[in-house]
């Protein structure tokens, strides 16, 4: 198993299948603030109360400079479906190959119901304008989680400002 991530690494690029068509890379987002975060599974509960709530921040978080992409390993056919069904406004990445997410480190042995599993853990990465990790939450809990993403974002712009 890799390293485990943490802040001050340089943040693993990676080459995934975006929504809407075309690759989604991120080299290609160097000289912004990116929260790259990695969920389990479209159109969940969870899942589906976190994008919306990153959703409903959009404007706030490029207004300090930062792009959302999320990331799962659903198709790219489930993202588009997901994304018009919750007017969605930013990037959904599709990492079939869980490339990306194990390079990440959060594509882990999880237990529910007492069954043992591989699959996402809930984590959000933000990257600075440079490619380098400035903070990364682990096991994210929702309520509350893009607030806190976002007044983070906004001390990184302001730092590197």
């Amino acid at each position: 198993m890799a390293k485990e991530l943490t802040a001050g690494d340089r943040a693993p690029d990676f080459d995934l299948p975006a929504d809407g068509g075309g690759r989604l890379r991120l080299s290609d987002l160097k000289g912004q603030a990116v929260v790259l975060y990695f969920y389990p599974q479209d159109d969940t509960q969870t899942c589906t109360a976190e994008a919306i709530a990153f959703n409903a921040l959009r404007a706030q978080f490029e207004a300090a400079g930062a792009k959302i992409v999320g990331v799962s390993p659903d198709s790219i056919v489930s993202h588009q479906r997901f994304k018009k069904k919750h007017r969605l406004g930013f990037a959904l990445a599709a990492d079939e190959d869980r490339e990306a997410l194990e390079a990440y480190g959060v594509w882990r042995e999880k237990t529910l119901f007492g069954r043992n599993y591989m699959g996402v853990e809930r984590t959000t990465v933000l990257i600075d304008a440079d490619g380098k990790i400035a903070r990364i939450w682990r096991k994210v809990r929702t309520p509350g989680h893009a607030e806190q993403v976002l007044q983070a974002a906004r001390e990184l712009t302001a730092k590197q400002g």
